[in-house]
């Protein structure tokens, strides 16, 4: 797995018509609020030419690349976090996520009905961002009871636990978000159990319309609030990602060319989700297949051999890594070793994007 990405945002922006296009998916898209009750859930294959171009001198029975799963989440509206819509489960499927595609309405259509009767994305943002901060408050508050409660006897650990939540609480009361606040690495890992909403990465996804600049006029000020939150900005037309899911393989590159686009909003989407997260990939080889697998930055070659089974990282001896460059201008694995490319690296390794990695390792 890749990661979990739950596609956010008010009623009527577009979230089914997107996650259909991403997944190729049936998600019902109709025009009225509440449409998905349930969450629907896809699974998206992560483009990486490297995969295929490597398969190519191995000649596996498979190629596997790595996977996302999107979560379509029903429309929140203003009062979720005390029920209102469908409130408390969606909130829960929330946290389910490692992040979020918050998709917001740049668009006009005088058919399809925003919930303000206006597009006005900013304020669509803020309008999520509030009820999911009531809800972390809520979730802080109950935590911060706990604390106060357990640090009565002078425990130690829950005094310091106690003055993280009520920082993380200050956080939200300035920014309607932790992830946006000034919290150290050890107060972020504190608050991970909680698993509060406005903690997760996210990618806004400006949904336009099918003429090349609709909503043009709204992308810098979705940028700029992305800027000031270390989050992403994808600029999408869900409606035209939909054609793009249609076509054949060979024929999508074609389409991007006369769109004037260089990549698909799935690929892009994918990007920036890996940049948010901090994830790269690494493959290994052999006779079945090959696969690529997604490992966190500064992973060690012991853990990145756990990611393909346990017994690899119990009995982890070192590994055989050569770069997927190197592999590819080498003309395959014995090439690479000829040219003095392939390395042998012990249990300290850090795994490097596009490492290509056979383990030793005891049984």
């Amino acid at each position: 797995m890749g990661f979990r990405c739950g596609i956010v945002g008010l009623p009527n922006v577009g979230k089914s018509t997107l996650f259909n296009a991403l997944t190729r998916a049936k998600a019902p898209a109709e025009n009225y609020p509440f449409c998905t009750v349930e969450p629907n859930v896809g699974i998206v294959s992560v483009p990486d030419a490297r995969l295929q171009k490597i398969a190519a001198f191995v000649r596996p029975q498979k190629a596997v690349p790595a996977i996302i799963e999107f979560v379509d989440l029903a429309g929140l509206v203003p009062g979720a976090s005390r029920g209102e819509g469908l409130g408390n489960r969606f909130l829960a499927h929330i946290r389910e996520v490692d992040a979020l595609a918050h998709v917001v309405r740049i668009f006009e259509d005088e058919d399809i009905v925003h919930v303000a009767n206006r597009i006005d994305p900013l304020a669509d943002i803020e309008s999520i961002q509030t009820e999911l901060a009531l809800a972390d408050l809520e979730t802080l508050g109950r935590a911060v009871e706990r604390a106060h409660t357990a640090s009565k006897g002078g425990d130690k650990t829950q005094l310091q636990l106690l003055k993280i939540f009520e920082r993380a609480h200050t956080c939200l009361d300035e920014n309607l978000s932790v992830r946006s606040g000034s919290l150290d690495p050890r107060e972020r890992a504190a608050l991970e159990p909680l698993c509060l909403l406005t903690s997760k990465p996210i990618v806004y996804i400006a949904n336009a319309g099918e003429e090349k600049f609709a909503g043009a006029r709204h992308v810098d000020r979705i940028r700029a609030h992305a800027a000031a939150e270390q989050a992403e900005l994808v600029v999408v037309s869900a409606r035209i990602e939909e054609e793009i899911a249609c076509l054949a393989p060979g024929d999508r590159a074609t389409f991007l060319r006369e769109m004037g686009l260089e990549r698909s909003g799935l690929d892009r989407v994918i990007g920036a989700g890996y940049r948010l997260l901090g994830l790269h990939t690494f493959f290994s080889t052999s006779p079945k297949e090959v696969r690529a697998w997604t490992i966190p930055l500064g992973t060690r070659a012991p853990q990145a051999a756990g990611k393909i089974h346990t017994d690899f990282e119990r009995g982890f001896i070192r590994v055989e890594t050569i770069s997927c460059d190197d592999f590819l201008h080498c003309l395959g694995e014995q090439g690479a070793k000829e040219a003095g490319r392939l390395r042998l690296e012990g249990r300290d390794y850090v795994v490097q994007d596009g490492d290509i990695m056979k383990f030793r390792f005891n049984v």
